[in-house]
Order: C-alpha cells, then structure tokens, then sequence
C-alpha cells in the first residue's frame, strides 16, 4: 500500500497561535485598557477671603494746594531807619505783637512840642472860658480860642500816632512767612516789612463738576492725603460752597477747611481731598481683588466644597480695598482673591493662603 505524504507550510502554526491569543483576548476575565477609569482632574491653588461686614462711603476726590485762610502783608506806616528787629521767618505772632522798630527821635520830640502847645491852649482856654461868661470876651474872640484848642488837639494825636507806628505791629495772629527788612534799612512809608499767614485752620479749593451739586453740602466731612509728609492724613470739612457754576468751565467752586492743631501742614503743600457725601453701616464687603475682569458685569467666584462656581453680584460703595455687595453673595461666603485668572465654572481648587488686607 503506498502512503502519501502532505506537506506542512510553516505558516499555519502561526495562525493557530494567533487565533488562540485572539480567543484569549476576547475572554471575560481579562481587562481592557479602554474600560479604565480616567485621572480626576488636578485642584487650582487660590488665595481665598471671606466676606465681612463693614462701613462704606460714597466721596468725591479732587487734587488742590493748601491754603491760608487769612494773611497780610504788614507795611510801615511812617518812614524811618529800622533799628530794631524783634521777629524773624517762621516765628508765631498775636494780634498786635511788635515786630520791628524805626529810629522815632524826631517824631517823639515833634510829639512832646504838641503836648506842650496843648497844654498852653487848654490853659489859655479855660481862663478864656471864665472871661466869656463874666462877658469880658465877645463870643467870638471865645470860639476862636476854641477852634484853636480843637486843632491842637488834632496835631497831637496825629504826632503821637505817627511816634506809635514807629512800633510795626502784627495787625493778626499766625505766623511769619516772609521778612522783607533788615537792621538798618531805610524805610518810607508804604514799604513792605513782614508777611505774616494765620495757619490754623488752612483751606483748600476744589473745582466740582455741576453734577455733584447736589451732593455736596456745607459740614460734610472730608479726607486729605498729604504727600510732602509721606502721605499722612487729616480730616476737615466743607466749609462753604458757591451758588455759581462757572459756564464756562461747568464747575462749582467747593471750601474745604482743615485744622492742624499741631502746625504738621504748610500752605502750598499738594493733597488729595475726598469728600464724603454718603455713609452706610453694617454692609457686605468683599476685597475688590475678588472681582472678574470681565464684560459681562460683576462677578466673583465662590468657592463651596472645594469647587469654584462663577457668581454674577451686584457691588454699591467702594472703601479702599473693599467694595460693597448689594446683592449675589451672604455672610461667611468664601471668595478668590488670587488665582481666578485660570479658573472655569466648576473648577477644583484648594486654598494656597488667605488674602491679606486693611479690614474696613
């Protein structure tokens, strides 16, 4: 019997072990790299802040230069040599204090000639006066004298006030900022001497835009930042306002009083006043940090089990790094200050920190 041989291709082993991977593969016991769950998504560190309850205030700011409320520039009022010089630059002066003296010789022996002269007369008078009512005198040889008496008398008191104005006094209280003279000086009459300004309290003018007109009443109180002293603050208040808005510029003009009881502000030193014409208590803030950049009005995220959600508020008064919140957010909520740049509705995050700021 003759046997015949089938020869066998080295290819179907290969696909016998290729169909038994494939069986294998398809077995309800193995996993699939396709049915594995996904990564959670990594959190956003944010700086957060809590919302808090504060005072708030709607102002009106402007820039000005201090200025004096009274000031005077004390001229001589006889000429003379200057011999004495009792006050220099910066000292403080009262009402009628004596600055400076002129040489008065020749005008105190002009007086004492006067008081002389009236003194003749007013003897002479009054012999005249006993005289008249014997009628040893006609009246008028009596009116005569007396007109004579009432001339003298004038020339005396005219000599005597010029010997006084010898004395230059200050003619109000404050402080001088200017002298003009020197020992030795010729002085005429008219000639500037001292400038002296009243310091307490100072003033500003401020420029307001008609629309604030309403506004802005006399005892409103105001704020000023001083930059010549490192930004040190004073408060004052609207002393006076002006009836007249200027047509051509559209403004009104607004008094501010400043006292500085402790001689801290000069006048001519630059602040920025704010003007205070609103208050209110006890209101929502947050850090103004918190809110979007964003056109579609006012929004913050509020960050509630370690998710971010977007929320649209309505804000109020702005009071430094605070700003209120009417409407949107309640007590104790939690808001980014820092990070919400990267932030999406829905975001996780984590705290990285507490935001840092000037509690109103």
């Amino acid at each position: 019997m003759t046997r015949h041989v089938i020869p066998t291709s080295p290819v179907q082993p290969f696909l016998l072990l290729t169909a038994l991977l494939t069986l294998a593969g398809c077995s309800p016991g193995t996993a699939n790299d396709s049915d594995a769950e996904p990564a959670a998504p990594a959190s956003v560190p944010v700086e957060l802040a809590t919302t808090t309850r504060g005072a708030v205030a709607a102002n009106w700011t402007g820039t000005a230069s201090l200025e004096v409320d009274e000031e005077a520039t004390v001229v001589a009022r006889v000429a003379g040599e200057l011999v004495a010089l009792l006050a220099e630059e910066g000292d403080h002066v009262a009402v009628g204090q004596v600055l400076a003296r002129l040489d008065g010789d020749r005008l105190r022996l002009e007086k004492r000639e006067a008081e002389a002269n009236l003194g003749r007369l007013q003897r002479d008078y009054e012999r005249n006066l006993e005289m008249f009512r014997r009628g040893l005198i006609s009246s008028e040889a009596h009116e005569m004298l007396r007109f004579e008496l009432d001339a003298m008398q004038a020339v005396y008191e005219r000599r005597a006030l010029e010997y006084e104005y010898t004395r230059i006094r200050a003619p109000i209280a404050g402080i001088i900022a200017e002298r003009h003279v020197r020992v030795g000086n010729t002085i005429n009459a008219g000639d500037p001497t001292f400038r002296i300004t009243s310091r307490a309290p100072l003033l500003a003018y401020l420029f307001v835009p008609e629309r604030e007109f309403a506004r802005l009443s006399p005892g409103q109180p105001t704020e000023v930042q001083v930059d010549a002293l490192g930004g040190a603050r004073f408060t004052g208040r609207v002393k006076r306002i002006s009836p007249v808005i200027d047509p051509a510029t559209g403004t009104f003009r607004v008094t501010l009083e400043i006292p500085d009881p402790d001689d801290r502000l000069s006048p001519g030193m630059f602040g920025r006043f704010a003007v205070v014409y609103e208050r209110r208590e006890d209101v929502l803030l947050v850090p103004r940090a918190a809110l979007l950049d964003t056109d579609g009005g006012d929004a913050v995220f509020v960050v509630n089990e370690g998710t971010a959600r977007r929320q649209d508020v309505t804000t109020g008064f702005t009071s430094g790094e605070f700003i209120e919140i009417t409407s949107g957010l309640r007590d104790g909520d939690e808001v980014v200050v820092v990070g919400q740049n990267a932030l999406r509705d829905g975001t996780p995050v984590r705290s990285a920190g507490r935001a840092s700021g000037r509690q109103p």
